[in-house]
C-alpha cells in the first residue's frame, strides 16, 4: 500500500484502504467520495476503470475556493 503524502497533506499519513472490493465474482471500485464504480469481471478491468474515471476528473475545472 502506498503511504506517501498526497498534495496538500501535512503531517501524519492518515490510514488508506484499498478502493478495490470484490462482491461474488464482481469487482468494484470505490472513490474518496464514496461513489462506488462497477461490476467489472475482474480487478484488471476495475483498474482500468478506476484510471479511466481519474482521466476524467482530472479534465474537470477546479472548484472555486471559498477563501
Amino acid at each position: 500500500m502506498d503511504i506517501q503524502h498526497r498534495t496538500g497533506e501535512e503531517g501524519p499519513v492518515p490510514f488508506r484502504s484499498s478502493r478495490f472490493f470484490c462482491v461474488g465474482s464482481r469487482w468494484y471500485f470505490t472513490t474518496r467520495e464514496g461513489f462506488d464504480s462497477g461490476p467489472f469481471a475482474s480487478r484488471q478491468r476495475a483498474e482500468q476503470g478506476l484510471e479511466r474515471f481519474l482521466n476524467v476528473v482530472r479534465l474537470l475545472p477546479e472548484e472555486p475556493s471559498l477563501h
